[in-house]
């Protein structure tokens, strides 16, 4: 009998160690520093910080449902990618535009005239790195329209992150939401999929993470980083909430975190709304912690917010 004993023994030890091992990290000062800050907004926020190399994480309703507003363009883009993977799509094909096509605004694709060719790729920059409405949308309707992107999402385990727009079915969650519902773990667990190689194919995710670090939104949470450090980043805004999720290079490894506002009481537009400013501070509470190099940005620098 001693040696079933012992090996049981050996295994609850084992599997003990383990559990230990897996166990997130909570450092006590960061998440209150962290917490009071929030705590400061008028409004409720989501907040999930994770740092990929000690395991180190802090919690907020990172559970809880939230718009997506442009947060939504991470999802389209790992749909887009599987159809490309597959053959089914060629990212240096040409696609010709039509202006039925537009959605106005400040989107770039809006400029252009009918029957304007432009090739899938770019496209997808125009989606992400400049968050265009009117590209989005066609590429939504390349990755096979917001079904689709949902039984991607579905099948790799993403039971909350949901495309309600131009989606049959949805159309009591696109009142609720908006074009897309998430929660802040689920998409920081995108951009850490992403970056592992776990999400489509490693040569697809490593295109994907390339084009998520070409943001030209830098006003926010990107703003806190220095400049010489490599962010994957999206961000989204609606009246009542601003968004971003980042994946930051830092020197001490990677961590990700989203930051994900609703029913904002301050639903202005310029720089100092408050959930911009949150943005930005939590960016910068976080590389204060797990950065650590000193570095603060130069005098002035909010003229090119």
């Amino acid at each position: 009998m001693r040696r079933p004993t012992l090996a049981l023994l050996l295994g609850s030890l084992f599997a003990a160690a383990c559990a230990a091992t897996s166990a997130p990290r909570v450092d006590a000062d960061l998440g209150a520093r962290l917490d009071a800050r929030c705590d400061d907004l008028a409004g409720r926020v989501g907040l999930h910080v994770e740092h990929l190399a000690t395991g180190t994480t802090h919690t907020r309703a990172s559970d809880e449902l939230f718009p997506t507003a442009s947060l939504v363009k991470v999802p389209i883009l790992v749909a887009l990618y599987e159809r490309i993977e597959r053959g089914e799509l060629d990212p240096h094909a040409e696609l010709v535009f039509e202006a039925a096509r537009s959605r106005g605004g400040d989107d770039l694709l809006a400029s252009f005239a009918d029957g304007a060719r432009i090739s899938l790729g770019k496209l997808i920059h125009l989606m992400v790195a400049f968050s265009d409405n009117s590209a989005s949308l066609w590429c939504q309707e390349l990755a096979g329209g917001g079904a689709a992107i949902n039984d991607w999402l579905a099948r790799h385990g993403y039971e909350h992150t949901r495309v309600n727009a131009r989606t049959p079915g949805r159309e009591a969650d696109y009142e609720a939401f908006g074009w897309g519902q998430t929660t802040p773990r689920e998409m920081c667990r995108l951009l850490v999929e992403i970056r592992a190689g776990r999400c489509v194919s490693p040569r697809a995710d490593e295109e994907m993470y390339r084009v998520l670090c070409r943001t030209y939104w830098d006003s926010e949470a990107v703003s806190a980083l220095p400049p010489w450090v490599q962010a994957a980043t999206k961000q989204g805004a609606i009246s009542r909430s601003r968004s971003e999720v980042v994946l930051v290079e830092a020197p001490s490894g990677p961590y990700a975190f989203c930051v994900v506002t609703d029913d904002q009481e301050d639903r202005s537009w310029g720089a100092d709304n408050a959930g911009f400013v949150l943005l930005r501070d939590v960016s910068r509470i976080l590389w204060q912690h797990f950065g650590a190099d000193g570095w603060t940005p130069a005098p002035g620098v909010e003229v090119w917010r």
